[in-house]
C-alpha cells in the first residue's frame, strides 16, 4: 500500500471522528489534533474525491448526501480497525485463542497435570504435538516446545525449567528370570532396549557415575531400538529387557513396583528441561502464563525433591 492510500485512509478515520463528535472541534480534541489540521484533512479528503462531505454552518455540521453514503463505510473501517486492536488487548492481557505446545511424547501426563490451570480460560483452546522428533516451530506454528538435554546453538530462545532424572529399570519378571545386575560391565550380559531405530548403529553410549565417584561408560547393543518412550515403557514393563526410564510412565511404575530400578548405587547425569519459543520480545498472554505455570510446576518438584523418575539412590 503507498504512502498516498495511507493518507487517505488516516483522512477517512478523520471524517468519521469529525461526524461522531459532531464538530471539528470536539474531533480534533478526541484525535489530539489542532481544530485546522481536522479541517485540513477534511478539505484534502473532499478535494481527492471530487465531492462534498459536509455542510459546514457556524453552529452546525451535516452531512451531504455524498457524505452519508460515504460515513457508512469509513465508520465501518473505524469500527473494524478498533475491534482487531481489542482482540489484540485481549490476546496480550489474557490466555485465549489457540496455544500450540511441542513434547515429547513421554511428557503428555505432565503436561496435563502442570497446564491444569490453562482450563479456567474458555477463549483459550490447546494443541499439543507430542513427537520424540523435534519439531519446526516456525513451519507448525509452535508457540512453545518443551525439549530435553542440552540446547544447541539457535536463533531459538531457551528457558531452563528444571531437569529430568534417568533410571536404569526393568520388570520383576525380567529380573526373577535373568537376574540382576551387580555391577556395570553384568549390563553387557542383559537385553537392553534402546532407542536409536533409524541409525545403522544399534548401540546406546552409557555413562554411570559409582557411588564412590568413579565413572563407567559402556557401548550397549540393543536387542530392541523404539522410537517413542511410550512403546519403550510398555516393552519394559512387558519383560523385554532394561531400559532407561525417562518418561512419567516409567515414574508411575516404579513407584508401584512394576519396574523395578537397576544398579541402584549407580545413577547417571539428570538430563535438563527446556521451554522453548520461536522469537524474543513480547509474547501474548497464552505464552507468557504457560511459560509461569511450566516455571512453576517444575520449581515445585525441584523444590521438594521430587525427580521425574524416582527410585532408589
Amino acid at each position: 500500500m503507498s504512502d498516498k492510500s495511507l493518507d487517505q485512509l488516516k483522512r477517512m478515520a478523520v471524517f468519521a471522528e469529525v461526524v461522531a463528535a459532531g464538530s471539528l472541534t470536539a474531533a480534533a480534541r478526541r484525535l489530539g489534533m489542532t481544530p485546522s489540521a481536522v479541517s485540513q484533512h477534511l478539505r484534502q479528503l473532499e478535494q481527492a474525491l471530487g465531492l462534498a462531505l459536509l455542510h459546514r454552518s457556524t453552529r452546525r455540521l451535516t452531512l451531504t448526501e455524498a457524505g452519508e453514503r460515504y460515513h457508512a463505510g469509513c465508520a465501518a473501517m473505524v469500527g473494524a480497525a478498533r475491534e482487531a486492536e481489542q482482540a489484540l488487548v485481549r490476546l496480550r492481557d489474557e490466555p485465549e485463542g489457540e496455544l500450540r505446545l511441542a513434547a515429547p511424547v513421554g511428557f503428555g501426563s505432565l503436561l496435563a497435570s502442570a497446564l491444569a490451570p490453562l482450563r479456567g480460560y474458555p477463549r483459550l483452546s490447546l494443541r499439543l504435538l507430542l513427537d520424540d522428533k523435534l519439531i519446526d516451530l516456525i513451519a507448525e506454528r509452535v508457540d512453545i516446545a518443551v525439549r530435553v538435554g542440552e540446547m544447541a546453538d539457535s536463533s531459538l530462545v531457551a528457558r531452563k525449567l528444571g531437569s529430568t532424572a534417568r533410571q536404569l529399570c526393568a520388570s520383576p519378571a525380567y529380573l526373577a528370570e535373568r537376574g540382576w545386575p551387580a555391577t556395570p560391565q553384568d549390563l553387557l550380559r542383559h537385553d537392553w532396549l534402546g532407542s536409536k531405530p533409524n541409525s545403522s548403529n544399534n548401540a546406546d553410549m552409557l555413562e554411570l557415575l559409582g557411588p564412590s565417584g568413579e565413572c563407567e561408560t559402556l557401548r550397549l547393543e540393543g536387542r530392541v531400538q523404539v522410537s517413542q518412550v511410550t512403546a519403550l515403557h510398555a516393552l519394559a514393563v512387558a519383560g523385554w529387557g532394561i531400559s532407561m526410564g525417562v518418561s512419567e510412565d516409567d515414574r508411575k511404575a516404579l513407584a508401584e513396583g512394576r519396574l523395578l530400578p537397576v544398579l541402584p548405587g549407580w545413577r547417571m547425569e539428570d538430563m535438563p528441561v527446556y521451554a522453548v519459543t520461536p522469537r524474543r520480545g513480547e509474547q501474548p498472554a497464552k505464552v507468557r502464563y504457560t511459560l509461569e505455570l511450566l516455571a512453576a510446576w517444575f520449581g515445585d518438584r525441584q523444590a521438594a525433591g521430587v525427580r521425574s523418575v524416582a527410585g532408589p539412590a
